[in-house]
């Protein structure tokens, strides 16, 4: 079995690394007493890890090309009984030329072992830079085990899917969560010593270089690994009529559909009425999902140094993935996984024409948030990126089901598409994720138009025309703005001092949209928190509703009143303001802060801001 000596070192120098390190890659999988050990094992059918014996006849099921099955021979090397608490693992290595071109292969998780003719697991996990086709083997038991608890325990019903947990009792941050959601992904990735549970290729077609590489980084700690392919056969195909998920054909997850799409891609392990099980190992590994489930086609299978990965795409959806767990994936034929509809509409400064995207993208707290970034920046980068100097205008709409939705427009520059995948990801994550009840996205729609030009602007000077003031007499302030390439613009407000203001100096802001949205989080935060869906729906519209190209102008004027959690009481007199402040109410109530504000259209994008002060004479 080992002929090189050599080899055979480091083969179990790897075996004791994925020994000590497995516990990072699968969480245990014990479980109460009588669940696992009731449960019916076909022994004629199904071989358990104590009868496996090194040398024993093996081989595994898997798609090279096309759809048709291919066997391939296999070396049994050994068995590891307990590597981990529960679960056993079984050591194989390739003997066929093609496995041994290849080395371990994405795309193969699943592939199901036989060994004595009996089927033993599936191909599950591998060694980074594996001069051999080394595979771990998920056995069979561990793998038909997924799944049993929910349905023991909860009657069959779906879990409800985990997620992002964000803080929605500070002010809405879109930035915040975007950070977050990195931060919580990467928080996943627990790889060491080479050891890695074979990846699961994201197959995409309609994205550019950067956006794959984008949607790569954001979900290869989850074990994808992103990488550019074909536009998936479409439902017309007839070879499509004709497949079926049986052992060792690919089985597909798509993310996307339509012009733009996105294949999660693996092997079926075992089919047992309407049930499929494959991967060998999790998906997200959350339990409860809701994803479609199709068939698929291998175009070619790409040899790499790094990690060889199955090319392909899916072919026709014939059911839904719902159980996710260490061990397996288990889906179920006929089942329906909901998707999104999609439409992104790009006017871009070197295409000769409009183009418009229409897909639909899967509905889970997750991998929603995710495809969708992927998908807009796909659409916008198609044709290349952008110059330096580049201004994005955008229109959004997250069309919810029986709520209102969440629409905004606005204009980034020198950016990208930065702040709009910011501002689209952090609102669909948000309300996807919220903890008060479930949303329900109808559709999303995205109007994008790029434009090659510098639109950033600074604020050259600001003049009043007199410094101090009576109580209602008006100012008239000039502000200048130099633009890049476009010179200086003078725009002019004119404000009236309230008439019952009391004497004394007062703080005149001139900022763009950035100083005025900090602004309002300083003096109104209850505009940005949240403690419902309604609320949260509100929260969003507000903050996304902050335009960058308007230059602002706001006098700060004396608190008076109450502003109770997001109801605003400006003329409360004081002494019922003072009831109200009471600390044992339960009911947040902060002094209304008053201001007077202007705003003009500048067409650019202010990015300072001057504070001037004004004396209020008696």
């Amino acid at each position: 079995m080992f002929n090189n000596p050599n080899n055979y070192k480091n083969q179990i120098c790897l075996l004791l690394g994925w020994v000590l390190l497995s516990s990072a890659f699968f969480p245990s999988i014990k479980t109460e007493a009588g669940d696992l050990d009731d449960m019916p094992f076909d022994s004629s059918r199904y071989i358990t890890v104590d009868e496996i014996k090194p040398g024993m006849d093996a081989y595994c099921l898997t798609i090279f090309k096309g759809t048709r099955i291919e066997k391939f021979n296999l070396d049994v090397l050994s068995v590891v009984h307990d590597f981990m608490p529960g679960m056993d693992a079984i050591l194989v290595k390739g003997t066929d030329e093609a496995f041994i071109h290849t080395g371990p292969v994405a795309g193969c998780s699943g592939s199901p072992v036989y060994i004595d003719g009996r089927l033993a697991g599936a191909l599950a996990f591998g060694w980074s830079f594996s001069k051999d086709p080394l595979y771990g083997v998920t056995p069979i038991k561990d793998m038909l085990r997924a799944g049993l608890q929910k349905e023991s325990r909860l009657g069959g019903k779906n879990l409800y899917e985990p997620g992002f947990v964000f803080d929605y009792s500070a002010p809405l941050d879109l930035d915040k969560v975007e950070k977050q959601m990195t931060e919580g992904i990467n928080a996943k990735q627990s790889l060491s010593a080479g050891t890695f549970t074979l990846p699961l290729p994201i197959v995409t077609s309609g994205l550019s270089e950067g956006a794959c590489s984008q949607l790569n980084a954001s979900l290869n700690p989850f074990g994808f690994m992103a990488v550019p392919g074909f536009s998936g056969a479409s439902g017309n195909n007839n070879d499509a009529e004709n497949i079926e998920l049986t052992p060792g054909a690919s089985l597909a997850v798509p993310l996307l559909t339509g012009d733009i799409t996105m294949d999660v891609i693996g092997t079926v392990t075992e089919v047992k009425g309407d049930k499929v099980y494959a991967f060998g190992h999790s998906f997200l590994g959350y339990g409860a999902i809701n994803l479609p489930m199709a068939t698929g086609k291998v175009h070619t299978v790409v040899s790499n140094l790094s990690r060889s990965f199955k090319l392909a795409t899916s072919l026709k959806i014939v059911g839904a993935l719902t159980t996710d767990e260490s061990t397996a994936v288990v889906g179920q034929i006929g089942k329906k996984a909901e998707m999104i509809p999609v439409s992104i509409t790009v006017n871009r400064y070197n295409d000769t024409r409009k183009r418009i995207y229409n897909c639909r993208v899967v509905e889970n707290r997750i991998m929603t948030p995710s495809t969708l970034r992927a998908a807009v920046a796909g659409a916008a980068l198609m044709l290349g990126k952008l110059p330096p100097d580049n201004v994005v205008e955008y229109k959004v709409a997250v069309n919810l089901e029986n709520a209102e939705s969440v629409t905004f427009s606005n204009v980034t520059a020198n950016k990208g598409i930065a702040d709009l995948t910011i501002e689209t990801i952090g609102a669909v994550a948000l309300l996807m994720n919220n903890p008060y009840e479930k949303v329900n996205i109808e559709s999303l729609e995205f109007n994008i138009n790029i434009l090659p030009k510098n639109i950033i602007s600074h604020i050259w000077s600001v003049n009043l025309s007199d410094s101090s003031v009576k109580a209602g007499q008006k100012i008239t302030v000039s502000v200048i703005v130099e633009a890049f390439h476009a010179g200086k613009k003078e725009y002019t407000y004119t404000l009236k001092i309230p008439e019952q203001l009391s004497p004394g100096k007062y703080n005149l802001l001139i900022t763009g949209g950035n100083g005025y949205g900090l602004f309002l989080k300083q003096v109104a935060p209850y505009k940005f928190t949240v403690d419902n869906l309604e609320s949260l729906i509100s929260g969003l519209n507000n903050l996304l509703d902050i335009r960058r190209d308007k230059l602002y102008c706001i006098l700060s004027l004396p608190p008076g009143g109450l502003s109770i959690e997001r109801a605003e009481l400006p003329d409360l007199p004081d002494t019922k303001a003072l009831i109200l402040q009471d600390n044992k109410r339960v009911m947040k109530t902060q002094p209304y802060q008053h201001w007077i504000e202007k705003k003009i259209d500048t067409n650019t994008i202010v990015v300072d801001k001057k504070v001037l002060s004004i004396t209020v004479e008696k």
